[in-house]
């Protein structure tokens, strides 16, 4: 909800007049002066006053000195140029009418030749009405353009240092919908946003997922605020909370009523931007403005997302494209789901000709079906998929649909198969039950523990599953099978109870499973791998981040295609297009999510949330710990970035003295100075790293503790089997101590051991306790760091809520 600003009136029926005037006259966009009435009309203060020239018109000489001033400033109008300053389209004159009228009778000459000469020099960033034009008829097209100029009133700012510029603006984004962002403002505003640290130069948030004080709170950690509110050195304060706080307000709820969500408006903003707001006698003058805007789209039908609980709990499976002569792609998911526990009398094969296959029977076709499919697993070449979608959806033969096959879309000469498909399939969800869903295409498959059945085609000698172990409280969803299982394949302790494969969204999308995990009680993780969201399908996935925050679950996301290229590779792999990566990870960490940087990060917060949902996050004061003192420096060289930071706790008194008991006693304490982070020397047995941990979970100053296990130490038990008593079974050994302290501490522990593949079965051992283990301290520090980050913001997105968990 937005909290409402006293004293702020947006008068939405006069904006959307504005709007239907300029659609009227073929435009969707409005020129400066419109948009300057726009911002009087939802409440900015000072607008500036203006006056348009038109093109062939004759002003006198008292119409073009009815502005108060010393001067005035003259701006070029025309749709197709947006930089004017480039292309000497803006300029400051004497307030005389001689002056003005020389300086306007030039721009209108000038400007068309500067755009000219620009766009012959920068081929490829020219408007698309310019492109293929050259000499003369470019020219014409630039002159034809251009309305006239805009004559607007000189407010002198109150400095044109660095960062006493804003910009404000709100856009309509593909995925998310409606955005804000604020930052520095000016003409260097691109390069402020590439140059400076994450989140310091321009800042951006859901409009419908945020409200004033969150946004504001988020601005004020920008270098702009700082600059604006006299924080830095040698800076006054020139703007007022209060004002910041009325403009963002403003925007928000223009971007809230004028959005694609909004049922009643007849118009979404595509774009507002006021770049930049300059300020005069705590004043917010916009110097520059520009809005475009369109007719709302009508909305799709909806899916009915409760039917993935039939897709992940089924009661019987039915599989097309199994090969009864060899191991093809249908064979090897018939055979997995059987590992799995799936009762062989509830799954059906569907192959004209054959009477069973590995012990399942056969029915010649979907029509032979006894029963309604929970689930049908189709295993066919995606040539095939389209008569076989549309005779599933007319016989009604199932109420969910796993589509195996890829190059549906993705494929040249396969994009109207594709559109076929997708229609047919929304043309189902308007029926009254709501047809099937279907998860893929190129859905590499699903594993579901509590549905007992896996319908990965990965061979078990490939992917080894222990299908019996107790499966961790966590879904795995993820775009990319092939990142799936390789994360799966490196890292077999996650072990998650769901492992979903969501493929290229050809009808169930990333926030539709999210949707349906965030309410199981089965479930108290969530990880997601990301390549694209559909149209306004990363909104609703936002959504479901927060509400699956507020559920008390934890989210950890990586969203893939964050740099052109990988955004080139990411579209021609999923068919779905990667949004701009900034905008989607600032809404989703600010829905709550855990947000991963790297492949490794990812799977390190995975493993962390895992492990880690039942310990008590209170700080972020870390105590690190080791024998070896690289690795203790190393630990506290790696508390800080642009994304997280760590504090190291000071330790209490009585942790100092119990340390320097149990330092003597082991004929430590003439080697050892405790402090943090601490060193204990190499010497340090199995029992001193436990018993030192121990003491400081204990300390009221520490809120995690990172543990070095020394693995080549001359005297700690790290290795698997009896090696002259290095053997990691040891009663007094590492891997029968720590675990226990671990499961009884509420704090976190998590413990390092770097060394080389000998140590392999001592991580493994940890592991399988539930410990979270890292092979260096400072991919350990880096991962607990952000992890405790994310633990912290959604206790506090759950306090703002009512929710104390």
């Amino acid at each position: 909800m937005i909290r409402e600003t006293p004293g702020l009136e947006i008068d939405f029926d006069a904006i959307t007049m504005q709007f239907q005037a300029a659609y009227e006259e073929g435009r969707g966009f409005l020129f400066e002066h419109e948009v300057y009435g726009l911002l009087k009309t939802s409440g900015a203060e000072t607008p500036p006053k203006s006056k348009l020239l038109l093109k062939g018109s004759r002003p006198s000489d008292r119409d073009l000195i009815e502005l108060s001033g010393e001067y005035v400033v003259l701006k070029i109008v025309s749709p197709m140029i947006i930089h004017k300053t480039e292309v000497g389209g803006v300029r400051v004159v004497e307030n005389r009418s001689e002056k003005i009228r020389s300086a306007w009778r030039r721009m209108m000459h000038e400007v068309p030749e500067n755009y000219s000469s620009w766009i012959e020099k920068n081929r490829g960033s020219e408007p698309a009405a310019y492109r293929g034009l050259s000499s003369e008829t470019l020219l014409s097209a630039i002159s034809s353009d251009i309305k006239g100029v805009l004559m607007v009133q000189y407010m002198p700012p109150d400095s044109e240092a660095f960062g006493n510029e804003l910009i404000v603006g709100i856009r309509r984004t593909r995925e998310f919908g409606m955005v804000i962002s604020a930052g520095l403002g000016g003409t260097d505003t691109e390069l402020y946003a590439d140059r400076f640290r994450k989140g310091q130069a321009i800042v951006a948030a859901s409009t419908e997922l945020t409200d004033i004080d969150t946004f504001f709170e988020i601005f004020k950690r920008t270098i702009s605020y700082k600059k604006l509110a006299g924080l830095t050195r040698g800076q006054r304060r020139i703007v007022t909370d209060e004002q910041l706080v009325e403009c963002f307000s403003s925007f928000i709820a223009m971007a809230n009523f004028f959005s694609p969500t909004n049922e009643r408006a007849p118009f979404v903003i595509d774009e507002l931007e006021i770049n930049p707001f300059a300020f005069s006698d705590f004043l917010m003058v916009p110097l520059d403005g520009l809005c475009r805007f369109s007719e709302k789209g009508k909305k799709g039908a909806s899916r009915p997302i409760e039917k993935i609980g039939r897709l992940l709990h089924p009661g019987s499976i039915g599989i097309v494209g199994v090969s009864a002569k060899r191991m093809n792609f249908g064979r090897i998911i018939l055979k997995n789901i059987l590992a799995n526990g799936f009762d062989p009398q509830k799954v059906y094969i569907i192959k004209p000709g054959t009477d069973q296959i590995d012990g399942i029977r056969c029915v010649p076709d979907l029509k032979s079906l006894e029963q309604r499919l929970d689930l049908f697993v189709v295993a066919v070449d995606a040539s095939k998929l389209p008569q076989l979608v549309e005779e599933v959806i007319d016989l009604k033969a199932a109420e969910s649909v796993m589509l195996i096959p890829g190059g549906l879309g993705e494929k040249k000469g396969s994009e109207e198969r594709a559109k076929r498909l997708i229609k047919k399939i929304g043309d189902s969800h308007k029926t009254p039950d709501g047809g099937p869903v279907f998860l893929g295409a190129n859905c590499l498959g699903v594993i579901s523990h509590p549905g007992s059945f896996d319908t990965l085609f990965i061979p078990e000698e490939k992917l080894p599953k222990d299908r019996k172990s107790r499966k961790q409280r966590a879904a795995f969803v993820s775009q990319s099978g092939a990142f799936m299982i390789t994360r799966l394949s490196k890292k077999p302790c996650l072990d998650p109870s769901y492992v979903i494969s969501v493929g290229n969204q050809t009808d169930l999308t990333l926030a539709d499973i999210v949707i349906y995990l965030k309410d199981l009680d089965d479930i108290d993780v969530i990880a997601v791998y990301a390549e694209g969201f559909k149209d306004l399908d990363g909104l609703a996935f936002a959504r479901a981040v927060r509400q699956a925050i507020l559920r008390g679950k934890y989210v950890v996301f990586y969203k893939a295609g964050r740099t052109p290229e990988g955004k080139t590779a990411t579209s021609g792999h999923t068919a779905s297009l990667a949004g701009d990566y900034m905008i989607c990870e600032s809404l989703i960490m600010q829905a709550g999510a855990i947000v991963a940087q790297t492949f490794s990060q990812f799977e390190s917060l995975f493993l962390l949330a895992e492990r880690l949902h039942g310990k008590k996050i209170r700080g972020n004061r870390m105590a690190a710990v080791s024998g070896a003192g690289f690795e203790a420096v190393g630990m506290a060289d790696s508390i800080y970035s642009d994304d997280y930071d760590m504090q190291l706790g000071a330790f209490a008194g009585e942790t100092v003295r119990t340390i320097e008991g149990i330092l003597e006693e082991n004929s430590l304490h003439t080697l050892v100075d405790v402090r943090n982070p601490l060193d204990i020397n190499p010497t340090a047995s199995d029992e001193v790293h436990v018993r030192v941990v121990e003491s400081l979970i204990g300390d009221p100053n520490v809120d995690c503790v990172i543990v070095g296990l020394d693995p080549l130490s001359p005297v700690t038990c790290t290795l698997a089997g009896d090696t002259n008593g290095f053997s990691l079974d040891s009663e007094k050994g590492t891997a029968r101590l720590m675990p226990d302290l671990a499961s009884r501490s509420e704090k976190p522990i998590v413990g390092v051991v770097d060394g080389g593949k000998r140590y392999d079965p001592l991580v493994e051992a940890l592991e399988k306790t539930g410990l979270p283990m890292f092979r260096s301290s400072d991919m350990a520090v880096s991962a607990l760091a952000r992890y405790i980050k994310g633990r912290l913001r959604a206790e506090k997105i759950r306090l703002r809520n009512g929710i104390d968990r």
